[in-house]
């Protein structure tokens, strides 16, 4: 396979576009993220890369507080509509029919239509240049709870959820692997004979 050589740049794809909610009751806003992660699992620590022209930029550096929403095939308007239009120009959650609800643990609401919700609470603010990083640690998850089956698993793969790719929105295709596949042993079967 031959590659061409481009300047650095941008191009880790797919990503999660998910919502943010943030502010409380007076002043809630929602915006489109694509720039998320996993920072660390004890304690569980996320990020959000912000621009500092945003009105949720704003909020989450007065408030220290977010939610991370995940996002749906059937929130794709919501989620396209709520990355390109400001919270000061109009109420987005009233725009785009969202509801949302209190969060339990942060003062700022959660989106009642995402599978799933993640509360939390900036810890450190870095600014990169064009975005600051708001790394934050997640106080508290709320699950959909018919994604949970009777032993208490977790099943995300039947959430429908979305994935964004270089200025497209794509839903998740088939599963291919699970983690440690490539190199679990297999099971041994047995018939009435012995090993098979």
């Amino acid at each position: 396979m031959s590659k061409i050589k481009w300047p650095g740049s941008v191009l880790l794809a797919p990503v999660p576009p998910v919502l943010v909610t943030c502010g409380e009751v007076a002043s809630e806003n929602i915006l489109t993220v694509g720039w998320t992660g996993v920072l660390n699992t004890k304690p569980p620590m996320t990020y959000i890369s912000l621009r500092p022209s945003r009105l949720s930029y704003e909020i989450i550096a007065k408030t220290r507080e977010f939610t991370i929403n995940l996002s749906t095939v059937e929130l794709v308007k919501a989620v396209d509509f709520c990355g390109v239009r400001s919270g000061r120009e109009m109420n987005k959650f009233e725009m785009m029919a969202l509801a949302s609800i209190p969060g339990d643990t942060v003062k700022c609401p959660m989106l009642a239509a995402s599978p799933l919700s993640m509360e939390c609470r900036v810890k450190e603010i870095i600014p990169l240049g064009t975005h600051d990083l708001f790394m934050a640690e997640i106080l508290a998850v709320h699950v959909e709870d018919a994604l949970i089956d009777e032993s208490g698993k977790l099943h995300l793969d039947k959430a429908n959820l979305l994935a964004y790719v270089h200025g497209e929105y794509f839903g998740l295709g088939e599963k291919v692997g699970s983690f440690g596949y490539s190199v679990r042993k297999k099971k041994k079967r047995y018939t009435q004979f012995g090993k098979k």
